[in-house]
């Protein structure tokens, strides 16, 4: 099932669950928006290469709609419409004023030279700046863009608009970017993984962890459980994977990636097959990377007793309902990784005021969020009696159609 197919089973799910009128059901999956653009530029050597782009504005009935601009290679309208309406779900959830949208330009940005990358975003940019905007939608940082991308898309925007360093986050903090926000996806990891142990009678200390992906959250989330006393047993990315029983030397290996661009090579650990890392020996299972990892395939033999979904969709329902047979808790992707959006919201109030934090305040703010989240999300397990997934969903569906509905919106 594609990550479309499963979203909006999830939402029709919860829907039923809340007992939502049909047309309002409707109204509320339908995107507000959905853009396609051709970005065509100039390479380095002369010749010309075309992209195509894409925004899926999903929702704004509470707040302007936010979410991440992606470059990959498999960046499709199914797949951006379903990041999207997560986004919808996920901003919801965390009760922070914002609906949902989703982007992304199908290219390999390992094979574009810098120049490229700055022409495409800044053509891009060009092509959705009257979209987009500080009270309409705010575009972020995803996979495989960053602080520069957002630099290069909010100096475009200027062009148009006068200087609106509101416009998208995830910046520089030269340029009004938030302290804490490069860490801030892992940190909620954390935040949100305490919460869940901590309903459990349990604690970060003396628990052994798996984390799939060691990119930006992997290893933000990899440092902060560490430094808390968390026993990392086995990391992967995409050059490989690694393993050790008596626990990973986090630092070392944060400055092996840096010199060595991945995990692979690394001393301080046995060599694994990286298809195997989700089946590995844990308490906890961290997937940190792509959607759909966790399948019919793989759920059978997952060990660890608690998965926290990092990344955007990883477990396909099939195998969902394999692990909650086996009694495997699962916290749901639209709270888990929601701290970047959280830190995301902070940033846009910072540059909205023109008042800058401090880290601690980021990260105290951040931490008051994830907290209340969870309490509320298990609220909503308790009334609709329901496990983690369906408790997320049916808070942040329920949030959305009640502004529908307020807002005279409903059909």
């Amino acid at each position: 099932m594609n990550a479309l197919a499963a979203t909006n089973r999830n939402f029709k799910l919860a829907a039923r669950l809340l007992g939502l009128d049909s047309k309002l059901e409707k109204s509320l999956l339908i995107p507000f928006r959905e853009i396609k653009v051709e970005c065509t530029i100039p390479r380095d050597d002369g010749t010309l290469a075309s992209f195509v782009g894409f925004r899926v504005q999903h929702d704004n009935a509470r707040g302007p709609m936010k979410g991440g601009i992606r470059y990959h290679p498999e960046v499709e309208p199914d797949e951006v419409n379903a990041l999207a309406q997560l986004m919808t779900w996920k901003t919801a959830v965390a009760n922070i004023p914002y609906g949902g949208a989703k982007g992304g330009i199908g290219c390999a940005p390992g094979e574009l030279s810098i120049s490229e990358l700055e022409r495409l975003t800044r053509v891009f940019t060009q092509k959705i700046h009257d979209l987009i905007g500080v009270h309409t939608d705010i575009p972020a940082p995803d996979m495989g863009t960053g602080p520069q991308t957002m630099a290069w898309m909010l100096d475009e925007y200027s062009k148009f608009h006068g200087y609106s360093p509101a416009v998208v986050t995830g910046k520089p903090t030269d340029l009004g970017g938030s302290l804490g926000r490069d860490a801030a996806t892992g940190r909620g990891v954390l935040f949100a993984t305490e919460a869940l142990l901590n309903e459990h009678g349990k604690a970060i200390s003396g628990q052994n962890f798996v984390i799939q992906g060691f990119g930006n959250v992997g290893s933000w989330a990899a440092r902060l459980i560490h430094e808390k006393g968390g026993k990392i047993v086995a990391v992967s990315d995409v050059t490989g994977a690694i393993k050790n029983s008596k626990g990973i030397d986090i630092p070392r290996l944060l400055n092996h990636v840096k010199e060595n661009k991945g995990v692979k090579g690394f001393d301080g650990g046995d060599s694994l097959d990286p298809q195997s890392i989700l089946v590995e020996d844990c308490d906890i299972l961290i997937p940190a990377a792509l959607g759909g990892v966790i399948n019919r395939e793989n759920a059978n033999e997952i060990k660890a007793k608690f998965i926290i979904e990092a990344a955007n969709h990883p477990t396909d329902p099939e195998a969902d309902e394999i692990l909650s047979k086996k009694g495997v808790v699962i916290l749901p992707d639209i709270y888990a990784n929601s701290g970047g959006v959280t830190v995301s919201y902070f940033e846009w109030v910072q540059n909205i005021q023109g008042f800058l934090w401090d880290e601690e305040k980021v990260n105290n703010e951040l931490k008051t969020y994830m907290t209340k989240a969870f309490k509320d999300i298990k609220e909503m397990c308790q009334t609709h009696n329901s496990n983690l997934r369906m408790g997320a969903f049916t808070l942040g569906v329920n949030r959305v159609a009640r502004a529908t509905v307020m807002r005279g919106w409903e059909a």
